[in-house]
């Protein structure tokens, strides 16, 4: 029987043969996500129902804000995700322009703002649901400070469907159309505790064919409202209402809540029909709130209204531009405002450009910046100042030192007077900017000064104290190097002495009361 003998067997790790055999050709170890991305992105995937934020890290947030749908809900968004890549994906997907300059660069104050003023803009009275705005304010209260209003629809008649050119907005038999009310703001101003400017005008941007100017003016009733509005918003600094048709009846329906206003700066009710009665209203307020910038400017304010303007400036003190252009202002307007001027020492920028002043005026001016130097921009534009007005003006200017700007154009002025003006005023500008550079570089220079006095101190505090270290290290050395001559001398005199041998005691010390001196002691005494 033969033995089959088997040759030696071979052991193989099966381990190493093997594969893995992706579908992707393209795949490898390297591609598979970290856990934590794979956390992050269930996060995003169940957002809107288990919205987790808070207890990221900041690195992670990030991560979730790139990812997260601008489509959320802002009920679920508005007041978890912080400013950041989020907000600015949400504006960009919204709107085609978005300068985040314009709003201290905070990407979520930006949409928040445009987001409320589109609501507003596109709120049509007793047809859109009060409840669309009252549910958005919660969400936008903390992040609006300013809202630019640049539509304000009325309201819809009945039998009316849809909004454009298919809109019958006003027929012609309609006798209430001008007492239609717009948007309450009531509800609204009261609610936002950060909000510091409002830009209202009411008009319709897209009327199509059924234009009326009727569409473009604010009721008696909005005026009214709007005030009480106002005058409830005490953050409130900027109140720009233009182009909406606010005659002499509608201002003083404003003026009458604005007295007493504790943070209103500036008023602007540019282009509109505001006469002498409501320049006089306005005029009230003047002394009562804090305004520094008051512009009137493109109404029919006559020689009355602008008496009543300048009566309030002596006493005020707060006031720093003043525009009246295009007005009806003529020379009695003109001249009580130059002599108010007298004694107003506040005012920077006057603007009466486009007014019916002639060369009355341009006399009391020129006696005006004689004596007042705080004058920085008079436009007297578009006015018949004459060759005598314009001569006089010159010659007061000439010996101003602070106007940096006066417009004459249009004005009949000559030539030479012109050129003067522009000379002086060219000049006292130049060195108005010298004076503020070599004031920052003198501010600059004294804090640079404090820094300099501020780390010289330091320096010698730390010189002294490194010195004080040192001379305590000096003196322990020099302790240290005694010490040492001291044992080093016990250990020469120890060895020198014989064993059993007591050393004598040194000659220039005393001996002991009834002690004999020693025969060694005896015999250098007798020698």
């Amino acid at each position: 029987m033969s033995r089959l003998t088997a040759g030696p067997t071979l052991t193989v790790d099966s381990r190493k043969l093997r594969r893995i055999i992706a579908e992707n050709p393209t795949w490898s170890l390297s591609l598979v996500p970290f856990l934590s991305t794979l956390c992050l992105e269930c996060i995003v995937r169940n957002f809107e129902d288990t919205p987790i934020y808070e207890e990221l890290t900041p690195r992670q947030k990030n991560f979730v804000q790139e990812k997260l749908s601008p489509s959320l809900p802002l009920s679920v968004t508005a007041n978890l995700v912080s400013d950041g890549v989020y907000w600015r994906r949400c504006c960009e997907q919204r709107w085609d322009i978005c300068d985040v300059s314009n709003y201290d660069h905070s990407w979520k104050r930006m949409f928040f703002e445009r987001h409320l003023e589109n609501i507003i803009e596109q709120f049509i009275p007793e047809t859109t649901s009060s409840k669309i705005v009252n549910d958005e304010i919660p969400l936008c209260e903390a992040y609006v400070k300013r809202l630019n209003i640049s539509q304000m629809l009325p309201p819809i008649k009945e039998g009316m469907v849809g909004l454009g050119d298919n809109v019958d907005w006003h027929s012609e038999t309609d006798s209430d159309a001008a007492h239609m009310e717009h948007f309450d703001f009531r509800a609204l101003l009261t609610k936002l505790p950060w909000l510091e400017e409002l830009h209202l005008t009411y008009w319709v941007k897209q009327c199509g064919m059924n234009f009326e100017w009727k569409m473009f003016e604010m009721a008696q009733r909005d005026s009214e409202t709007l005030a009480i509005a106002i005058q409830a918003c005490k953050t409130l600094k900027v109140l720009r209402l233009y182009e909406s048709h606010i005659d002499d009846a509608k201002c003083k329906l404003l003026t009458k809540h604005l007295v007493g206003h504790p943070s209103l700066r500036e008023l602007n009710l540019s282009h509109n029909l505001i006469g002498d009665k409501g320049a006089k209203c306005v005029g009230r307020i003047l002394n009562s709130t804090k305004l520094e910038s008051l512009n009137l400017s493109d109404n029919v304010i006559r020689d009355a209204g602008a008496i009543a303007i300048a009566d309030a400036l002596p006493a005020n003190c707060t006031l720093l531009l003043l525009n009246l252009r295009i007005n009806r202002v003529g020379d009695e307007g003109g001249q009580a405002i130059g002599r108010a001027l007298m004694k107003n020492y506040t005012l920077l920028h006057l603007h009466l450009a486009a007014n019916l002043v002639t060369e009355p005026t341009a006399l009391t001016l020129s006696e005006v910046l004689l004596k007042n130097q705080t004058l920085k921009t008079i436009n007297l534009s578009c006015n018949k100042l004459g060759v005598d007005g314009g001569n006089a003006l010159a010659e007061a200017i000439a010996q101003n030192s602070s106007l940096t700007e006066c417009d004459v154009n249009l004005t009949d002025v000559n030539a030479e007077s012109a050129s003067i003006i522009n000379q002086v005023v060219c000049t006292n500008k130049n060195t108005c900017a010298t004076n503020q550079t070599v004031g920052a570089i003198m501010r600059e220079s004294t804090v640079n000064q404090v820094v300099d006095i501020h780390d010289s101190s330091e320096e010698e505090k730390e010189g002294e104290e490194e010195e004080q270290k040192e001379e305590q290290e000096q003196v322990q050395g020099n302790e240290e190097e005694v010490q040492a001559q001291d044992e080093q001398v016990e250990e020469a005199q120890n060895d020198e002495a014989p064993d059993g041998e007591v050393q004598e005691a040194p000659a220039d010390e005393p001996q002991e009361d009834g002690e004999a001196p020693s025969e060694a002691q005896s015999s250098t005494n007798s020698n």
